[in-house]
């Protein structure tokens, strides 16, 4: 009887030791899983970092060199023209009597700028401001005066071509000093100023500072 127990005794300890056995690897499994699923995760995630398209915005506003040289080969920009006519007379002193010619030009000063004479950098950005230099107003054209409009008012005599040459370059001198003002430039300016800042607040510049080079 003795020995029954003892035998009974023994198998309950070795199935105390199996479950425990089994209660260990099942523990093992689990912690192996949780481990299996935490490096999955970190391998995903990295994957997916590595993977991941990035999209960066870039509102800059930049002007390109092919706009800017685009702008410079229009050259002539005009923004303000002025109709002048001039009365010049002349008056060659004789024996017997004097002649006298009176001629009445016309002509058309246009005033702007060159932008071939702009420096290279006239255009640049500074911060979020564009600023920009341009050339000096100027008389665009020198060859204003209509000859098709010129009349002779009054003529007595012969005159040369010499004496018709000297009364055109009269003309000339003449309107310049008439329509060449302070003012005039000024308005020229302005137009260009405002003509400029339009244009580039076009192209999406939101800050645009003009000036006039020396």
């Amino acid at each position: 009887m003795e020995d029954n127990k003892n035998l009974d005794k023994k198998r309950g300890n070795r199935l105390v030791d199996l479950w425990a056995g089994i209660g260990r690897l099942k523990l093992y499994a689990v912690l192996a899983l949780v481990l299996l699923a935490i490096v999955s995760m970190a391998y995903l995630a990295r994957s997916c970092r590595d993977n991941s398209i990035t999209s960066v915005v870039n509102d800059k506003i930049n002007i390109t060199p092919t706009q800017v040289a685009a702008m410079r080969e229009i050259g002539e920009w005009e923004f303000l023209s002025i109709e002048d006519e001039e009365m010049i007379d002349t008056v060659r002193k004789g024996i017997f009597k004097d002649d006298e010619l009176i001629r009445i030009y016309s002509g058309t000063l246009r005033l702007g700028i060159d932008l071939s004479e702009a420096k290279d950098d006239w255009v640049k950005l500074d911060g979020d401001t564009l600023v920009v230099v341009l050339p000096r107003v100027k008389l665009l054209d020198d060859d204003f005066i209509d000859e098709a409009k010129t009349q002779s008012f009054f003529e007595t005599g012969t005159w040369s071509d010499k004496a018709r040459e000297d009364m055109y370059h009269r003309a000339a001198v003449k309107m310049k000093r008439r329509c060449l003002t302070k003012e005039n430039v000024e308005s020229a300016e302005n137009n260009a100023m405002r003509q400029f800042d339009r244009m580039f607040r076009a192209m999406g510049f939101d800050y645009v500072k003009i000036r006039f080079g020396n």
